[in-house]
């Protein structure tokens, strides 16, 4: 007990260190050590080396392509199957109906929805790394897929062949509006699958970084509105056109107030009605999430009621509500996608491509760490990629993790893919058995729940207020990406907000803070002068540190900031120096001048007076007189140099490179200039902290030389302030 105690107190004491070592610069340390011999191979070698197959490299390979190879055989079955078939069931009775609503974003018929909650859920199952994603269909992604249909197919461009009133025309009209936008829908997937794949196999993984946190949750919260006023005529049952493009939200919200008089009550007070329900039913599952064993599937019910008072009312013919129609019953034969749209659905691919994988991956990383187990991105671009290009030739749109899916899976107890999978095979059966069971359902109840299914999306404008406090650069990127894609349109609200955030990035670089260190008394511990009360410079010694990088974007201000912060600006005391000497020299030859017309003078009187006055005058002691000493006095060029000299008392600068990832040309051409100005100046410049990678930069890039040698780097700060205080003291010495 007693010892117990004795080693808390020891541990409780201030741990302390003393190292006796040399003074390290960076030629002594390199003197030191020895380099670890390293063999390069030439290019021919490494794709050698790359293509070399072996059994372990095979299998690891097909492993890393085929995730279900590794994990399937060693599936925990008594573990693991009832907590996924749970998870199944109730991930594939939100699948079915989100299905059939989010089809309607995409501007295609609703059978197409199930088909894309089908086909890349299962084949995720086999590709993907997550074991708690939910693949599918998801509103974002779903409303970009739209705005693009609907921009290649405009209501207007069709209508203008259709100007019967004829029923069959009409239908004709609308069966081949619907056809020409299920084939743009459909080669986008094939397409935004591609990218995707070829983006995973170049091992372009990190591409989903640029979309930063606040760029996708602006982003997706302007996309909610966007969704918003995509189902509101759906809401009110009112007929109006779909826009697409900069302005559509206006467009929307005009057209929806224009027809706002020819509102369907009945269709109104189902949706009312059906939104009262889900939210009534998510409140019920947020709040006794603990206590139920299953969410109760609220959305489901939701269209199972709907479908059935549609049905007993006859909505569709007795009050005039749209429902979702026709939806062929099993499976359509594969068919190749129109090739021919390509070029014109290229960048909007890439677009969609992007933002499916950057929300896709974010998720699996979230749970990943969660139960902990890893993801690869590369692989999850694969698996996306195979999703969206392989389920195109079976009629799916561009599907992505849907974020409400993926939390009912995990929280339900899905462990593995397995949940996954079976949900894809429940919404099988409805397709194949029992899908024409949903054809009375109103759109409006698609609508409800599509707009409930936002309400997580509007809670992100209390970003707002969370960027507010913590930075306000992200809280730009968030405002940029809303602001911009809501009122852009999506494609090119996202291109905006990524080239902002890129550009907040090179502003951050190019304006970082500046600071002089000094040193917390008895420790070679170095902080900002400025932020710490107890933290002292040491006499004639400046410590200058940016934390950013020294390249062409900031050189000039970096420049600039060390002059500034330190009081001595080399130019300035030069011009100065030149000044006084001009000043001092015209003032020696005036007094020059004025010093023979005296000493003229004076000769002249002694001259008369010698022939007049008595020989006990005064005169002139080796040459010089006493009047012309007291007028005019011989500056020496030592006083002359005394006199032009500088007044700083600084004699080192130390610039601190501990933040310094990269120099450029430009950079490094910057820092052989200060230290030339500076030494004219007499302040002797060094460098401490600098990292193995910038000084090989440094050295392929000439830096050094017999003015600048790797003498004056050192390895930290406090060596290369107590090299400047040895090197003071034998200079004064």
């Amino acid at each position: 007990m007693e010892h117990a105690q004795e080693h808390e107190a020891c541990l409780e004491q201030t741990q302390k260190y003393y190292v006796e070592r040399p003074i390290y610069n960076q030629e002594l340390l390199q003197g030191q050590l020895r380099r670890r011999e390293r063999t390069s191979q030439t290019l021919r070698q490494k794709i050698a080396h790359s293509c070399r197959c072996s059994s372990k490299k095979a299998k690891s390979h097909l492993y890393s392509f085929l995730p279900i190879l590794k994990w399937l055989p060693r599936y925990p079955v008594k573990e693991y199957l009832l907590g996924d078939i749970i998870s199944g069931i109730s991930t594939g009775v939100m699948q079915l109906p989100q299905g059939l609503a989010y089809s309607l974003l995409a501007a295609v018929p609703p059978v197409f929805g199930l088909y894309s909650s089908f086909y890349p859920v299962f084949l995720y199952t086999f590709f993907g790394t997550s074991k708690h994603i939910s693949i599918g269909t998801f509103a974002v992604i779903s409303m970009m897929v739209g705005g693009v249909a609907v921009r290649q197919v405009p209501d207007e461009v069709m209508s203008a062949g259709y100007n019967s009133t004829n029923v069959t025309e009409s239908l004709e009209y609308y069966d081949a509006r619907d056809t020409k936008r299920m084939q743009v829908a459909v080669t986008l997937a094939f397409l935004s699958g591609i990218i995707q794949l070829c983006l995973g196999l170049l091992r372009f993984g990190f591409v989903a970084i640029y979309l930063t946190e606040p760029l996708v949750r602006g982003f997706t919260t302007a996309a909610a509105v966007h969704v918003f006023t995509s189902q509101l005529k759906y809401l009110l049952g009112v007929k109006t056109n779909r826009y697409s493009g900069p302005l559509s939200v206006v467009y929307s919200i005009a057209a929806v107030l224009s027809k706002i008089t020819t509102t369907n009550i009945a269709a109104l007070i189902v949706g009312l009605t059906c939104i009262v329900l889900l939210l009534i039913g998510k409140e019920i599952n947020l709040r006794f999430k603990e206590k139920l064993p299953v969410p109760i599937p609220m959305e489901i019910l939701v269209v199972i009621i709907g479908t059935g008072v549609s049905a007993g009312m006859n909505l569709s013919e007795s009050y005039g509500v749209d429902v979702v129609g026709n939806i062929p019953q099993g499976l359509r034969a594969p068919a190749v996608p129109e090739i021919q749209l390509i070029p014109a659905l290229f960048v909007d691919a890439i677009a969609i491509a992007i933002v499916g994988f950057s929300i896709g991956v974010s998720m699996a990383k979230i749970f990943a760490l969660k139960h902990g187990y890893t993801t690869d991105g590369n692989q999850e671009l694969i698996a996306l990629g195979i999703c969206n290009s392989v389920g195109s030739f079976f009629q799916s749109f561009p599907v992505t993790c849907s974020m409400s899916r993926s939390l009912v899976q995990e929280s339900t107890g899905g462990k593995t893919q397995i949940a996954g999978a079976l949900s894809s095979v429940m919404v099988l059966l409805v397709i194949v058995a029992i899908g024409y069971l949903f054809e009375p359902l109103p759109q409006t109840v698609l609508a409800a729940i599509v707009m409930v299914n936002l309400k997580g999306m509007f809670k992100q404008f209390g970003d707002v207020a969370h960027f507010w406090r913590t930075s306000k650069v992200e809280l730009a990127i968030w405002v940029v990406a809303f602001v911009a894609s809501l009122f852009l349109g999506l494609d090119y609200g996202l291109l905006t907000a990524v080239a902002f955030a890129m550009i907040t990035v090179i502003y951050r670089t190019q304006s970082p803070q500046y600071r002089i260190l000094g040193a917390i008394p008895d420790t070679d511990i170095y902080c900002d002068v400025e932020e710490y009360e107890e933290v002292k410079e040491y006499p004639g010694i400046k410590i200058f540190q940016a934390n950013a990088s020294l390249y062409f974007a900031n050189s000039e201000s970096y420049t600039s900031a060390l002059k500034k912060k330190t009081g001595v600006d080399p130019r300035v005391i030069l011009a100065a120096r030149r000044k006084a000497q001009k000043r001092h020299a015209r003032e020696i030859k005036a007094a020059n001048a004025l010093r023979k017309k005296a000493v003229l003078k004076l000769t002249n009187d002694v001259e008369a007076s010698v022939k007049h006055e008595i020989a006990n005058e005064e005169l002139p002691v080796n040459g010089k007189f006493a009047s012309a000493d007291a007028s005019v006095q011989d500056v020496s060029p030592d006083e002359h140099e005394h006199f032009v000299e500088p007044k700083t008392n600084i004699h080192s600068l130390i610039l601190d490179f501990t933040p310094v990832n990269f120099v450029d040309s430009v950079g490094a051409k910057a820092l052989k200039s200060i230290i030339k100005e500076y030494k004219e100046v007499g302040v002797c410049v060094f460098i401490a902290s600098c990292s193995g990678p910038v000084m090989n930069e440094l050295t392929r890039l000439n830096f050094f030389d017999n003015t600048v040698t790797r003498e004056l780097l050192f390895h930290s700060i406090h060596d290369a302030v107590l090299a400047c205080q040895v090197r003071r003291v034998c200079f004064t010495d």
